[in-house]
């Protein structure tokens, strides 16, 4: 695939740093702060990154073991992040490739309605099973998501960027 033109060639991703990521999300998602609707889900933030940077690596798989764990957690029904997690491990694998050619802040819209999408979802999914509507305030999560999408891109590609030193008999 060619590259868009001013890009960083990347190091290889390290699988321990991808799952070591994906673990430290889920703990903060577990820590104990209350249920707050319009709190962002790190992990399915963290998830999408991985769908879109890595797709062989995390799939739709793993994002349906996360949401199960996150069900657990939070004694949820039984597949709702599931669910949640896995449509929007697929969507984001879908675009993966044209996510790729935009900007940061870009790509920061271009998620939004994913986020939005998965949140809708697991309300559907939480309202279906008796429990009610925790108010618009939900609206704030996948904004936020998406807002946190330029400061995960730094903070996970860090490892992956090259020292830019190039000289004459090697220039990239």
């Amino acid at each position: 695939m060619i590259m868009p033109s001013g890009q960083q060639l990347l190091l290889p991703a390290n699988p321990l740093f991808i799952w070591s990521s994906l673990m430290a999300a889920l703990l903060l998602n577990m820590l104990p702060l209350g249920r707050v609707p319009w709190m962002p889900d790190l992990l399915a933030l963290v998830l999408v990154f991985w769908n879109v940077h890595q797709p062989l690596r995390v799939g739709i798989g793993v994002a349906f073991m996360f949401g199960l764990g996150m069900d657990v957690h939070q004694s949820s029904l039984l597949g709702q992040h599931a669910l949640s997690y896995t449509a929007l491990s697929f969507a984001a694998t879908m675009i993966h490739r044209r996510l790729l050619w935009f900007t940061v802040p870009s790509q920061a819209f271009q998620v939004l309605p994913l986020f939005a999408a998965a949140h809708a979802v697991e309300l559907l999914i939480r309202i279906l099973g008796g429990g009610i509507f925790p108010g618009w305030i939900i609206l704030m999560a996948p904004v936020l998501e998406s807002a946190l999408w330029p400061a995960a891109s730094i903070l996970l590609l860090l490892p992956q960027r090259r020292a830019p030193n190039p000289d004459e008999n090697r220039p990239l």
